[in-house]
């Protein structure tokens, strides 16, 4: 069985061509909040780099990453902290 991590980086690389992709469980920081479960993979950190978030707006951005990721947020997934930006964007540091 995959755990949460590697079903999220299959769906993210399914649904954006990426040019950076990283994922941390932030899961340990959370324990005993809302959401939180023993075994953990509840609350993540993304930074994710796409030519597909070109001409989006940050909300368009986070609505397409939640759409893509809508079984795990389904089955467990409570928590996403988001960076997702163009390949320029990133370049300039944004």
């Amino acid at each position: 069985m995959s755990t949460r991590a590697e079903r999220i980086r299959l769906l993210l690389d399914g649904a954006f061509p990426a040019a950076a992709l990283d994922l941390q469980d932030d899961s340990h920081r959370h324990a005993g909040h809302a959401g939180a479960r023993p075994g953990g993979e509840t609350h993540y950190t993304l930074r994710l780099v796409s030519p597909a978030f070109a001409g989006m707006s940050r909300v368009a951005r986070a609505r397409a990453v939640h759409a893509a990721l809508a079984a795990e947020l389904e089955g467990g997934l409570h928590a996403l902290s988001l960076q997702l930006l163009t390949p320029e964007e990133a370049a300039h540091g944004r």
